[in-house]
């Protein structure tokens, strides 16, 4: 397998952008970010969710899922419910149940299925699988108000587990700490994967993915399972970059997890994932549209305000979106906002520049019209370039 190398990468290398160039109006608070997508599963519905408040959106899929109908781990685990009925069933998806009953149909399996579970307590972790525990003809006797496993977990050991035999029906994420613990008090868990995860059969997305995080081309990575985390970890163990993706999530780009166990696998590598207090899509897009602004901070540029965000800048209330070579010079300019930055240490930002300093010139008219306003970065001669700071900010340090 051919071995990459983070310094062969373009630096800043984005997703193209749908905006134009500018963009009036009030700023959507995702505009001007690129936020990685590693789902397999409902990708494009945080996709749209991403795009409708301004972001650019790199998907690659880290898993793909073993479709029901062929999977024999499911096929294995369900002929051994019938054989032997459990006493607790526990379902923690409503399209994994539905899934899981169709899929059994399709093996002639159905209806022994669904006598099965009908002798058994029935457990519905939330409101969605409620109703699909209903539409095939059972009913729950218990479900949480918080939608949480660990209040699953809580009623069933405050109700005894010692020597009963419990079916858990998975949803796409290990459980080991609820399995174990259901384990050591005395109970029998029988574990149903009614979707498994395996690597994507195309890397290719994924490995652009993964380039786009090591040049820190990609702002936010999202994860909406421990195993698509897991994926994108081992991938980059593959490549030889582990270590460069882990730092540049521990640094620059804000990895986001839909709930605390998609998180584990970064936690466990020291990586400061963050995740929402509910575990839904909606309140992860909420978090990036808190998060991904507040990173930024705006400077008083030749009478305007100039906010620095990840593929394009805000100047007032206007985006522009940058080329990648002319925010490598933005960002090393706002560094030290109103001082001199010679050409040559500009030339070193530039990606793939060589030695001509002609390059700087080059990239810099580009910025300058990008920008819309050609006073803001201010040419001194001889020396190099500097943003033209208003004065009030004269000889404050800049933490940005």
């Amino acid at each position: 397998m051919q071995q990459h190398h983070p310094h062969s990468h373009t630096p800043r290398e984005r997703a193209p952008a749908a905006e134009p160039r500018g963009h009036s109006g009030t700023i959507r608070p995702l505009d001007g970010f690129t936020v990685g997508v590693t789902a397999a599963r409902r990708a494009d519905e945080l996709g749209a969710l991403l795009k409708r408040r301004g972001a650019a959106v790199l998907h690659a899929p880290a898993l793909r899922i073993v479709p029901l109908s062929d999977d024999d781990q499911l096929l294995a685990a369900t002929r051994q419910l019938i054989e032997r009925a459990p006493d607790v069933v526990v379902a923690t998806t409503a399209i994994g149940f539905r899934g899981w009953v169709a899929a059994a149909d399709g093996w002639g399996l159905g209806e022994a299925l669904l006598e099965t579970l009908g002798k058994a307590q029935v457990l519905a972790r939330g409101p969605k699988v409620r109703g699909a525990i209903r539409a095939a003809g059972l009913t729950e006797e218990w479900s949480p108000q918080s939608e949480s496993m660990a209040e699953v977990l809580q009623h069933l050991l405050d109700s005894g587990v010692d020597g009963r035999r419990i079916a858990l029906q998975l949803h796409g994420e290990p459980l080991p700490g609820f399995i174990d613990t259901l384990r050591a008090g005395g109970a029998q868990v029988v574990e149903i994967p009614v979707y498994r995860w395996m690597p994507p059969e195309d890397v290719t997305p994924l490995d652009r993915l993964i380039d786009a995080v090591l040049c820190r081309g990609v702002d936010a990575l999202t994860f909406t399972s421990a195993p698509a985390a897991a994926s994108l970890l081992a991938r980059a163990a593959e490549r030889g970059e582990e270590e460069d993706l882990l730092a540049a999530l521990r640094a620059e780009v804000l990895p986001a997890c839909v709930g605390p166990v998609t998180a584990l696998p970064l936690q466990a590598r020291d990586v400061p994932a963050r995740h929402p207090e509910r575990y839904r899509l909606g309140p992860l897009v909420q978090l990036l549209c808190n998060e991904l602004p507040a990173r930024t901070r705006p400077l008083p540029v030749a009478g305007r305000t100039l906010e620095i965000r990840g593929h394009g800048v805000v100047v007032d209330d206007e985006l522009r979106l940058v080329p990648p070579a002319g925010m490598a010079l933005l960002r090393a300019l706002a560094r030290r906002p109103g001082w001199v930055v010679s050409r040559g240490e500009l030339l070193r930002t530039l990606p793939g520049a060589g030695r001509d300093e002609h390059a700087v010139e080059t990239a810099m008219a580009r910025l300058r019209s990008a920008l819309g306003h050609p006073k803001l970065i201010q040419t001194v001669v001889k020396r190099g370039y500097r943003l033209a700071l208003d004065p009030a900010m004269d000889g404050q340090k800049y933490a940005g």
